[in-house]
């Protein structure tokens, strides 16, 4: 029996012979063309179907499949859908809600001086949150009429108010009305910038949306009503019906609230303290809105009167001080969240302030410049003068100016010196030097050779500052700036000891500070209670307090130098301090202590061109003079004393003048003694005086010019 030549599952395929047995021929298989379809064939061989199936007649064609365009539309509607609810969910979770109750610019900031006076504002005056439902109806419906008639009824945004307000705009040709509900104005106000761009105004709508979800009318209204700007630096209703009315929310009339609703299009024009007439027209337009909207009756906007304003107060309260931009990011820091009008207590002292103004303003200056810095010992700024007249120029020269200090860099250096174990008795050789093929030199020209440290600090000599630089090493001398609080560069260098890197004169200050309290480094501060240090600092050990032997050492070399080279600043009390000349004369400094007060000044051109004649104890130590007067209550000597041949004493030398009344005093232990030491100092006298005698004295003939310079790396850097 023949096999079946096919099974369940797969096919078998006989193959047999050509010639089967008989002579039969066996019939042909059947062709696979008939197995493909008209568009199979059509895309392999692009030629018209063929069928094997006998027969002329091809079969019917499949119909075209037809794109359902309908169900793309839905479908995307639906995933937009999707998309902005996912959208508003997840500004729910993450936007912060409380910051619809922020104000968008920050509070205002009082700053008082030390004793609570007031002394300079900062900042929006912002007033205190309202609750619209506590306010007159008629206030609320004031805003709705002009601003969003259907606040009540829509979900944040109005497509009416955006209908009307577009048809508004074809008609006149330009954008004249808005469509933004009171709800988009919430989030474009505290939330967005003001671009006027499709994706701003997509995450305004967006925004609106969430804000109408998570919370009531009401608490949006309120919102709104205490963020809005209404002119003059104010916002939030209840500081614009306190400064245009002198009254609060609840006690607006119709007129006034309908005048500080129609602020609401263009505050900056429209504040009535500036433009009443416009401020008025503009009420009116709000009373017509309100009555369209049937909030009024056509007879009670008939008896509402243009309303009257406050007039513009004049603000004594300075809003710009020298002292004042210099204390505020401190003072905001220090003031925190503490409300919409906080107030920060500084270190201010009304009266040393006025003083430093004074002597400023007296100064003979010209076309110079001046910058005065006063401060305790601690750091605490009493007083600080950047300019000799804010209005002119807000740059404070005692704060942003970095100059050469010229001498008054010195005290790092011997500060270096007494540290590395010298004395201000030790003796160092005052004659030309040349360090690496630079020949510092004295301005006079006069080498007195081997002298004391005191002597050298009192005259202030280049060629030894310079030899002991090399001599402790610039390091040190670095070093011991660093220490006294000199955070500017300083390039390390021999040449640093003539005053050659540029420092500030806050930052100066505060390193003489450091000498007058012994402990440094001593950090400027204007704020009360802000005198905390890191936890860096405190790590590592800053604040720390100076050698009791270093500290009157140092105080010793700064009396010496009053005396010498800054003998224009002497006062009657003990006082310490130093000169300096920048190159040029482009920069005057004296800086110094007496009292309770430390006390910088410098004076010279914004453009640090050069000033003939500018020295550091000529200007500067006079108005530093000044300000210790008086700061101190010093009286002022009417004549000063003379010797017998009517010479003034304090004309001479101040080291003269020291040694002379240490011989009239019987300090020195013999009379010879005491005339070669004056001798020395350059004055003659003609034969030795008996004991508590006055003595003629004859003037160096150079006493009566100008202080000597001191010489830089140039041959002329840092005079006295």
């Amino acid at each position: 029996m023949r096999p079946d030549p096919y099974d369940t599952g797969r096919v078998r395929y006989n193959h047999a012979r050509g010639d089967t047995p008989g002579g039969a021929t066996p019939d042909p298989l059947p062709s696979f063309g008939a197995w493909h379809d008209d568009a199979d064939r059509a895309a392999d061989f692009h030629a018209p179907p063929r069928y094997d199936d006998g027969g002329g007649t091809p079969p019917p064609r499949a119909p075209l499949r037809r794109i359902a365009w309908g169900k793309w539309i839905v479908r995307a509607l639906a995933a937009s859908i999707v998309l902005f609810v996912i959208a508003v969910i997840w500004l729910a979770v993450t936007a912060p809600l409380s910051q619809s109750l922020k104000p968008q610019m920050p509070p205002s900031i009082t700053l008082t001086a030390a004793d609570g006076t007031p002394i300079a504002r900062r900042g929006a005056i912002i007033g205190t949150p309202v609750d619209a439902r506590t306010l007159p109806p008629h206030v609320r419906e004031a805003f709705m009429a002009i601003e969003d008639r259907r606040f009540y009824s829509h979900w944040g945004i109005d497509p009416r108010g955006i209908a009307r307000a577009a048809w508004a705009n074809v008609g006149s040709g330009g954008v004249r009305q808005g469509g933004s509900t009171i709800t988009q104005q919430l989030a474009k106000n505290v939330f967005l910038d003001s671009d006027r761009t499709a994706a701003r105004k997509i995450r305004e709508v967006m925004i609106a949306f969430w804000l109408e979800a998570w919370l009531s009318k009401d608490e949006i209204l309120s919102r709104y009503l205490s963020n809005v700007y209404f002119g003059d630096n104010v916002y939030g209703i209840t500081a614009a019906a306190k400064h245009y009315f002198g009254r609060t929310p609840q006690k607006l009339n119709v007129g006034q609230a309908a005048m500080l609703a129609g602020l609401v299009k263009a505050p900056s024009r429209l504040a009535p303290t500036g433009n009443l007439k416009g401020a008025r027209a503009r009420q009116a337009v709000v009373v017509g809105a309100m009555v369209d909207a049937g909030f009024l009756t056509k007879r009670e906007a008939a008896v509402v009167q243009p309303q009257r304003v406050l007039p513009a107060r004049t603000d004594t309260l300075p809003t710009g001080t020298y002292f004042a931009d210099w204390v505020l990011p401190t003072a905001r820091e220090v003031a925190g969240d503490a409300g919409t009008d906080a107030r920060v207590k500084t270190t201010l002292d009304r009266g040393l302030q006025s003083t430093a103004e004074r002597v400023v303003r007296q100064a003979s200056l010209r076309g110079l410049q001046a910058a005065v810095v006063a401060m305790r010992p601690d750091g605490k700024v009493v007083a600080m003068v950047g300019g000799k007249d804010y209005r002119t120029s807000a740059f404070n020269r005692a704060v942003q100016a970095k100059r050469q200090p010229g001498s008054t860099f010195k005290l790092f250096v011997y500060l270096a010196a007494l540290r590395a174990g010298l004395t201000p008795d030790d003796v160092r050789d005052d004659s030309p030097v040349e360090i690496a093929g630079w020949k510092p030199r004295n301005d006079d020209g006069r080498y007195l050779g081997p002298i004391t440290l005191r002597r050298a600090f009192a005259r202030s000599s280049n060629v030894v500052a310079a030899r002991l630089t090399q001599e402790v090493g610039v390091r040190n001398v670095i070093k011991a700036a660093r220490d006294l609080g000199i955070t500017t560069p300083i390039p390390n260098e021999a040449t640093i000891g003539l005053g050659t890197a540029e420092v500030s004169l806050l930052e100066l200050t505060g390193a003489y500070a450091a000498i007058a309290s012994g402990r440094y480094p001593v950090t400027p501060r204007g704020v009360e209670g802000n005198r905390n240090a890191s936890w860096y600092e405190a790590i590592a050990g800053r604040d720390a307090e100076m050698p009791g032997k270093i500290r009157d050492e140092m105080r010793s070399l700064l009396g010496s130098s009053i005396r010498g080279t800054g003998r224009d600043a002497n006062l009657p009390v003990d006082a310490f301090g130093k000169t300096g000349t920048s190159q040029g004369g482009r920069d005057g400094w004296f800086i110094g202590f007496a009292g309770n007060l430390v006390v910088g000044v410098w004076v010279g051109k914004d453009d640090s061109t050069p000033n003939p004649g500018l020295h550091g104890g000529g200007m500067p130590a006079q108005i530093w003079r000044q300000f210790m007067m008086s700061a101190l209550d010093i009286p002022v000597v009417v004549a000063p004393a003379e010797d017998e041949m009517g010479a003034p004493l304090d004309n001479m030398d101040g080291g003269a003048i020291d040694e002379f009344g240490r011989v009239i005093d019987g300090a020195q232990p013999s009379i010879a003694e005491a005339v070669d030491r004056l001798r020395e100092l350059g004055i003659e006298l003609p034969q030795p005086p008996e004991p508590r005698q006055r003595v003629p004295v004859e003037r160096y003939p150079d006493d009566r010019g100008p202080p000597p310079e001191d010489e830089g790396p140039n041959g002329d850097y840092g005079r006295f």
